[in-house]
């Protein structure tokens, strides 16, 4: 438990002090999909999980979100952070919009009150860890623009 925290202060800490995105960048990073199954990407990811040993993060946000395009954006211009954190975690995109709020998906967790949300979760899925990135948004963290 003392490294999964580590581990998460250590991304928080790096993200919430340096987080600086762009409106638009080309990005490799995946998109919110409204015709995901939710429950079949956790099932994947504690596969994946277990046979890596990592825990899983989950990004719940959409492709109408201007925040969570920030932080993908923010990802990218900080590919050492990038991959630390794929490098610690199975990462899977959990949508929200009006065309699919996962709402019997998102059930099992925390009550997410913005978007981008940050679920932590044990290699087998249990629930660990929930960060509302608002308070990024509050200190316009993720309104900086890279030089």
């Amino acid at each position: 438990m003392k490294r999964v925290s580590f581990i998460v202060f250590a991304v928080l800490v790096v993200i919430t002090t340096s987080l600086i995105a762009q409106d638009k960048m080309e990005s490799t990073t995946p998109k919110f999909d409204p015709t995901r199954d939710s429950f079949k990407d956790l099932k994947e990811a504690v596969i994946e999980a277990d046979s890596t040993g990592k825990r899983i993060l989950l990004d719940v946000g959409g492709e109408w979100c201007i925040w969570c395009h920030r932080l993908d954006g923010f990802l990218e211009a900080h590919p050492d952070l990038k991959n630390f954190m794929h490098d610690n975690f199975v990462v899977f995109k959990v949508n929200w919009s009006p065309e699919n709020k996962n709402e019997k998906f998102l059930s099992q967790y925390p009550k997410v009150a913005g978007y981008p949300h940050i679920f932590i979760l044990e290699k087998d899925g249990k629930f660990l860890f929930s960060k509302n990135t608002g308070d990024w948004k509050k200190k316009n963290l993720m309104m900086q623009k890279r030089s």
